[in-house]
């Protein structure tokens, strides 16, 4: 029998599992944040806003996954699969994989050994591979650009089963950009960049469960939130959906179930057969409030379904195995996606990623133990954007 692996999706099996959220929360550790949210703005005093995924990358971000604790007899399959996807980004762009001193010799070699262009490997200690949710979330402005730390604690799992050490992963945002030079802005906020999703016009996509919880911002409303998010990432509007708080480590991040292909255009996450029916009731309360809403600029979203693989036809790779193609990250000229195993599911995904990113190619990548642990290509980057000319 395989061993159990600690993942970031599992259901709750005790603990938290007995505890209502307000519990939860005032069981944690609190953080001081700002007192109030202000604008952020460049030295121009242009506002710094939260750029598209699509927008010109200057480098990708990753991270080499550091405990045997939290992956168990799976860490050095996780450790191929995050240098399998650094290979494939590094066709298109800049790679950087941090990793503890003492692992950074053997993420040299990993990463390394077939990359089409040299990944770089910056000694800063980490405990996890999942960068997208502890690294910098990055805006910018013309000649201007700056990284928000946006306070990771965890995902709120302190004192519930879920919890894994998240010490070094806390502190890795700051170290990061001083590291390159870019100055800090602290959140107002306590979140993670997979809870993130942005037009790069202004519209932000976010689900209420994973940053209205008491969890990360005890005692704030979803009006205080809301306001934070749109003063630290320079956001007009956002639109919440319900999300699924309690269910998974991230308590249902924006990243896995909703997608901005261009302004206007949003791919959702559709279950494939086998989806447990509270999944199944997420996506669709997601497509309802979706194809009801307006974004900043006043336009109706049109909403593409991007089906998710039968799971049956991909058992043995565990319930929490995160089988869904939304959780893909597009590199300059190229978009990196999962693939499942169900082969007309991963042909229709390519179809419909295509559709959506006609000018890049589509790029699909065999993640299984990075699926296993509950995340995926995107969760696993964090990019930093070029910095927008001036003038």
């Amino acid at each position: 029998m395989d061993t159990p692996v600690p993942t970031r999706r599992s259901l709750l099996r005790f603990g938290a599992a007995a505890l209502p959220l307000a519990a939860v929360g005032a069981a944690l550790p609190a953080i001081a944040l700002p007192a109030s949210a202000r604008a952020a703005t460049a030295p121009s005093g242009a506002r710094l806003t939260l750029p598209a995924e699509t927008d010109r990358h200057a480098r990708t971000f990753m991270a080499w996954p550091a405990l045997r604790s939290v992956w168990q007899d799976q860490l050095s399959a996780v450790r191929r699969d995050i240098a399998t996807v650094a290979h494939e980004i590094s066709r298109y762009e800049p790679v950087v994989v941090l990793a503890r001193p003492e692992q950074a010799a053997d993420a040299r070699y990993t990463c390394g050994f077939g990359a089409y262009h040299p990944i770089e490997v910056e000694e800063i200690a980490n405990d996890d591979l999942w960068i997208r949710d502890f690294g910098p979330t990055f805006v910018v402005a013309p000649g201007a650009i700056a990284g928000v730390d946006t306070n990771f604690n965890g995902w709120g799992k302190t004192g519930t089963s879920y919890y894994q050490p998240f010490g070094n992963d806390a502190t890795a945002a700051t170290t990061l950009l001083d590291r390159y030079g870019v100055d800090r802005v602290r959140a107002s906020f306590v979140g993670e960049g997979g809870s993130l999703e942005t037009d790069g016009q202004g519209t932000l996509l976010a689900t209420v469960s994973s940053l209205v919880n008491p969890n990360r911002n005890p005692g704030m409303t979803q009006d205080q939130v809301e306001r934070s998010l749109k003063a630290d990432l320079g956001i007009d509007k956002v639109i919440w959906v319900p999300g699924l708080a309690g269910q998974d480590i991230t308590d249902c991040h924006i990243d896995c179930l909703a997608r901005f292909t261009a302004p206007g255009q949003v791919l959702l996450d559709q279950p494939g057969p086998g989806t447990d029916p509270r999944w199944v009731a997420v996506y669709d309360e997601a497509k309802r409030v979706l194809q009801s809403a307006t974004d900043a600029r006043g336009r109706r979203l049109q909403v593409t379904e991007l089906p998710g693989p039968d799971r049956t036809l991909i058992r043995g790779r565990g319930k929490d195995f995160l089988s869904s193609y939304t959780n893909y990250y597009t590199v300059n000229r190229a978009v990196i996606a999962p693939q499942f195993g169900d082969g007309y599911a991963d042909g229709v995904a390519y179809a419909i990623l295509q559709a959506g990113y006609p000018d890049r190619r589509i790029v699909q990548v065999a993640i299984d133990a990075i699926a296993s642990g509950g995340g995926g290509i995107h969760c696993a980057t964090q990019s930093q954007p070029a910095v927008p000319a001036a003038g």
